[in-house]
């Protein structure tokens, strides 16, 4: 009877979890050192370096990804109105495909860093794409969400946390 309680128990909290949210240790740490070059067709690329100083989106994408184009238009429109940087890290994608999705579905990135190994998004815990994380002007990771940015997902979690940082 104990072990039937039990798992109905974690059954119970399982079913309760919001499956979008993943823990990440890395949030109020530093993100990890990187430096990558810039996608191709781009000249700036990214490094944990250039996340200093100021409130800004990191976004983690590819051009095969389905949810990706789901949430571009939402960082388009930041980018149009100035919300927020974004910065791009590109996750194993074949060159030429990262650049025809940029220059056809448009570039909300300041800079964007080619990550062809997947190597600096394991080191950011990425799980897969798309993911996005909140940086503080210090450098450090205050929030993590993992799949497509909605408008609301955005102006529900990710803005007020922008706003908060900001102050």
């Amino acid at each position: 009877m104990a072990a039937f309680l039990a798992l109905a128990v974690m059954l119970a909290w399982g079913l309760g979890r919001n499956a979008s949210v993943l823990p990440s240790a890395l949030i109020g740490k530093p993100v990890p050192e990187f430096t990558l070059p810039p996608v191709q067709g781009r000249t700036l690329g990214l490094s944990s370096t250039d996340l200093e100083g100021e409130v800004s989106l990191v976004n983690v994408f590819a051009s095969w990804c389905t949810a990706c184009r789901e949430e571009h238009p939402v960082f388009m429109e930041l980018k149009r109105t100035n919300a927020v940087p974004i910065h791009g890290i590109n996750y194993k994608d074949r060159p030429q495909d990262a650049e025809k999705w940029l220059n056809t579905m448009g570039d909300p990135y300041t800079r964007t860093g080619a990550d062809l190994n997947g190597r600096v998004s394991i080191d950011w815990g990425v799980y897969g794409v798309p993911e996005t994380f909140v940086i503080d002007k210090e450098g450090r990771i205050a929030f993590k969400h993992v799949g497509a940015v909605t408008p609301e997902v955005y102006r529900e979690r990710i803005a007020p946390i922008i706003a908060e940082l900001r102050r």
